[in-house]
């Protein structure tokens, strides 16, 4: 886990990525700088590559520019987009098991870079698809579930 970001550092990232950063995300990483969370799974209205009904998380990339998987890190938003060619609709924020081949978004579409974003996911084996997970960050981190409450043990 980070450091939990000050002001400084908030601004710097939020400048190089070109969007401000959601409420709850500054608030979460005041008390947890990304890591990967217990609960690991959200549901989704739309089947992806990796479940029927889910989605499943390995980490959240912590606020921050020096760490490889933070938000402006060797391995953050942008390195998905540049290389891989996820569609730059927003930040890359979470990892999934699937080692790339699938991410959560904070797409700015719908709000602009000042906006509310929602939760989407990014299926690169299915052409970069994005399919709805949440309505802001906020509500994808409170939607967090165990692989208990999909019928199945350990994610």
């Amino acid at each position: 886990m980070a450091a939990a970001p000050d002001a400084a550092l908030i601004a710097e990232v939020e400048a190089a990525l070109g969007y401000r950063l959601p409420a709850a995300y500054l608030v979460l990483a005041a008390h947890q700088n990304g890591g990967i969370p217990v609960p690991c799974l959200h549901r989704c209205r739309a089947p992806t590559s990796w479940a029927g009904d889910h989605v499943a998380i390995t980490g959240l990339l912590a606020i921050g520019k020096s760490r490889a998987h933070s938000l402006c890190g060797e391995f953050g938003s942008r390195f998905w987009i540049d290389q891989w060619p996820y569609p730059d609709i927003g930040i890359y924020f979470a990892d999934c098991p699937s080692a790339g081949h699938d991410l959560l978004c904070l797409d700015y579409c719908a709000c602009g870079p000042a906006g509310e974003p929602a939760a989407v996911h990014v299926d690169q084996s299915l052409d970069f698809k994005v399919s709805f997970v949440a309505p802001d960050f906020e509500s994808f981190i409170c939607g967090l579930r165990t692989a208990e409450s999909f019928g199945h043990g350990a994610a």
